[in-house]
């Protein structure tokens, strides 16, 4: 059965850093876009970032833009979200999530990981 397992969230203090890892299990996903989501307690979905199949093209979310950088080694069916200058507002549930095309709408990533915790302490 096809699937993704996030990795790498955890407790880290505002300005500190994270990466977050994101492996397809059952098969390759290199001809997939992949995209990274978060959801904090009582809002919305957020997108954060997303990359290309290839990975030659990349896209952010204003909240991610000149902090955090997504990355891929198709090699390894892996997706990384590298996370910087990490902020209390950062905290949330992150998703990673599969799709046909790079977008920032979640409704075209059609596989989703079952997500991991970051939280940044004040």
């Amino acid at each position: 059965q096809v699937h993704l397992v996030e990795s790498g969230g955890g407790l880290v203090q505002a300005g500190g850093s994270l990466r977050l890892s994101c492996v397809a299990v059952g098969r390759t996903f290199s001809t997939y876009a992949m995209g990274w989501f978060r959801q904090a307690p009582g809002k919305e979905r957020e997108f954060v970032a997303a990359i290309s199949w290839s990975g030659t093209s990349t896209y952010y979310g204003d909240s991610a833009k000149g902090r955090f950088t997504i990355s891929r080694d198709n090699a390894r069916n892996t997706a990384y979200l590298q996370m910087n200058s990490l902020k209390p507002e950062d905290t949330a549930v992150y998703y990673c999530a599969e799709g046909a095309g790079l977008g920032y709408l979640a409704q075209n990533y059609n596989l989703w990981g079952q997500g991991t915790q970051v939280t940044v302490a004040s």
